[in-house]
């Protein structure tokens, strides 16, 4: 792709570390668009080119309605996993991520930086009916949505796949109407938008499906790779 001039642009909610490995494996250079949004960082030099993290005290805020709800809660503060407790929840995310958790106690307390975002994590039908709680109650104070079923996201209002990928775009001088996005999950909803033709994959949220321009097959069929690799031959 890079000989082509085409940037590769991964765009996750996971963290910079736990992406890592993976933007290496595929010798991808081009900065990573992580956290929905929230972190840019250059995976060659490790530098922070975009940080928006959430205000403390929508933080705190966040933080009191989750726990009185009874769910776990992840907090992420320099691109590290802070937990009160090591729960089965908190071991989940953190094997699944390959990252180490920060076991912190009360975590209320503990937090008195800004951090990048929040997750709680539980039951999938619990966690829909939390963020239909929370999404209006925090409507223009933080974003709230879903990355996978059983992961309840918050952020900075401001943040989000669009908004990350806006700020790249302008750094490396291309737009939405050159740009193809592929996304499955709920919290692809502004990426899809932003670009100019939008990709879903077969199993993607309904809500994906209905934005994209096109879908190809699912994860287990390679449906995207099928995609670069017809856009390259395309090219040749």
């Amino acid at each position: 792709m890079r000989a082509t001039g085409t940037h590769v642009i991964v765009v996750t909610g996971r963290m910079f570390q736990s992406v890592l490995p993976f933007v290496q494996a595929a010798d991808v250079d081009d900065p990573v668009i992580c956290y929905q949004g929230a972190l840019v960082a250059d995976p060659v030099t490790g530098e922070f080119l975009r940080h928006i993290p959430i205000p403390l005290p929508a933080a705190h805020e966040a933080l009191d309605a989750v726990i009185e709800a009874s769910f776990h809660i992840n907090a992420y503060v320099d691109d590290e996993l802070y937990v009160a407790a090591a729960t089965p929840e908190a071991h989940a995310y953190a094997d699944l991520n390959q990252v180490r958790m920060h076991v912190v106690g009360d975590l209320r307390e503990w937090l008195q930086h800004p951090p990048t975002k929040l997750v709680a994590v539980g039951d999938p039908r619990a966690l829909t009916e939390l963020e239909n709680v929370l999404k209006p109650r925090f409507a223009g104070t933080l974003f709230v949505s879903k990355s996978l079923p059983h992961f309840l996201e918050f952020a900075h209002p401001d943040v989000n796949k669009g908004s990350g990928l806006t700020f790249l775009a302008e750094r490396l001088g291309f737009t939405p109407e050159q740009t193809v996005a592929c996304g499955d999950g709920e919290n692809d909803r502004e990426l899809l938008d932003w670009a100019g033709f939008g990709v879903a994959v077969a199993n993607a949220h309904e809500e994906i499906l209905a934005r994209a321009d096109l879908v190809v097959p699912d994860v287990e069929h390679e449906g995207v790779a099928v995609l670069l690799e017809s856009y390259l031959d395309s090219l040749s």
